[in-house]
């Protein structure tokens, strides 16, 4: 394999792994501080059990988080050079910004919130799980407005002298179009993956107290965790479609071959299908033998501009285009198969979610809980379903722009675009590649392993029986030893 292919190959890797972790800290980290407001507001004992639980999990995920994203700075700078040198005066300034802006806000008052319980005021302790969560989020809008100017390339003049792209309009980079459709519709996938694992935890432990004959505790406890997860996961579940169907609208307009492909649409049609099952060899990439043998009839010409018999363009006729624009002897087509399906599989597993909504709905309705193993079962293998969804949203993303790392504008900006090919190091050896890729594997692998054994070992041991007011508001905290010990919230 060329230096290429692997080098494509170790940040496919890395970057689905890292995501693996990131909308879950996006959307917990508002949960978390949720629950810690219920409390302040309330001062029932409860949610500040559920704060201490879902706030070890939350701590968990966002250590491994940091621990697999700086792999990627690396990457830019090594396999990817040619790629940061090109873009580097634009794609560096928002995650610049991300880093200045919203990392160390995130970073610090994260800190602030694990040792302060017993040291801060209630009201600055809570303030800091808020700040936590407001800059998580806004570290997440620098880092898709990097990436959406990758998908749709603005504010940017070409420089010929250097063979450089040159950001002219920040404003038009962080309110770039692509950014606006895509930054609503991540953090709400964020809030269903939260939302569904909050609920799936709290409905596992409920059957389980029940059946164990403690309902009491499990009302008490557990199902005002299921009930907040639910309510968090029907309104993140209609914000994702209403979210989708923008975007999906936006991106037929910017990357008409990334959705003609996500359709295996090969020729041009009048009133298309929606494909739900698609046989023949979609790996050639050259349509034949392609054949929808199950499909909605008008439905993507409806979705992609609010008309069932709107005409949309097929990859043979697109790839005539792109070849015509940008050069022949380049197969401008995405690969049909993992666009295809990882499309069809982000919307799919979107179905574990709503599997859970609909049965916690009915057993929790009018204050009940519920023994049903069934249910406890459901609430556990739903939890990684919305994981699922979003990694193949982002694969579908990226590989959907392929063989583009900066695909044109076919509506602004000019001669802004970078094909993969030439984006990679020209010095970075296929050996090298290899031997850093299985170096990371590896090191992933490991922490995979502590992060799955961590958040198990916490889950099964659910909330605490008891917790007391730690903050030094409570008088029962007051101390008149001036050297004690700092300690570690959890």
């Amino acid at each position: 394999m060329e230096a290429l292919d692997l080098a494509r190959w170790q940040f496919g890797i890395t970057t689905v792994y890292h995501f693996i972790f990131v909308p879950l800290t996006i959307g917990l980290s508002p949960l978390v501080a949720i629950m810690q407001t219920i409390w302040y507001r309330t001062q029932d004992e409860r949610w500040l059990k559920l704060t201490k639980f879902f706030g070890k999990l939350l701590l968990i995920n966002f250590a491994i988080g940091i621990a697999t994203g700086i792999v990627q700075e690396f990457q830019f700078g090594m396999n990817w050079s040619e790629y940061s040198r090109y873009v580097g005066d634009v794609f560096g300034a928002p995650l610049a910004m991300e880093a200045l802006a919203a990392f160390f806000v995130e970073s610090t008052f994260l800190g602030l919130w694990i040792f302060g319980w017993d040291k801060l005021p209630k009201k600055i302790h809570l303030a800091c799980i808020w700040a936590v969560a407001i800059a998580t989020n806004l570290s997440a809008y620098f880092i898709l407005a990097a990436n959406s100017w990758m998908q749709h390339p603005v504010g940017t003049t070409f420089n010929t002298a250097t063979g450089r792209a040159e950001m002219t309009d920040i404003g038009a980079v962080l309110t770039n179009p692509t950014v606006l459709a895509a930054f609503p519709h991540t953090i709400t996938a964020s809030f269903l993956v939260a939302g569904t694992l909050v609920a799936g935890i709290g409905a596992w432990w409920m059957v389980k107290l029940v059946r164990a004959g403690n309902a009491e505790k499990a009302r008490s406890i557990y199902r005002p965790a299921v009930v907040l997860g639910l309510i968090t996961m029907l309104v993140a579940g209609v914000g994702v479609a209403v979210t989708g169907d923008s975007q999906a609208k936006l991106m037929f307009k910017q990357q008409p071959m990334k959705m003609a492909a996500a359709e295996a649409l090969c020729e041009s049609t009048d009133g298309a299908s929606f494909s739900i099952l698609a046989i023949g060899d979609l790996n050639s990439n050259d349509c034949d033998g392609v054949r929808h043998l199950i499909s909605i009839p008008g439905l993507t010409s409806f979705l992609a501009t609010n008309d069932f018999d709107a005409p949309i363009e097929g990859v043979q006729d697109l790839q005539a285009q792109y070849e015509e624009k940008y050069g022949a002897d380049i197969d401008y087509k995405p690969n049909l198969a993992v666009t295809y399906w990882s499309f069809r599989l982000m919307i799919g597993l979107g179905i574990g979610s709503a599997a859970l909504a609909l049965a916690a709905l009915w057993l929790t309705r009018k204050g009940r809980v519920s023994d049903n193993v069934w249910f406890g079962r459901i609430a556990i293998w739903a939890i990684p379903t919305p994981f699922l969804a979003s990694s193949f949203g982002w694969i579908f993303t990226e590989m959907g722009r392929q063989p583009w790392v900066v695909a044109p504008n076919p509506t602004g900006v000019d001669d802004i675009w970078l094909l993969t090919a030439r984006g990679v190091s020209e010095t970075v050896s296929p050996v090298e590649v290899v031997i850093s890729m299985a170096a990371f594997t590896l090191l992933y692998g490991v922490l995979a392993v502590f992060w799955y054994r961590l958040m198990h070992r916490y889950t099964i041991e659910g909330v605490a029986d008891s917790e007391h007011d730690p903050s030094p508001d409570n008088p029962a905290n007051q101390s008149s030893d001036p050297d004690r010990p700092l300690s570690f919230a959890y």
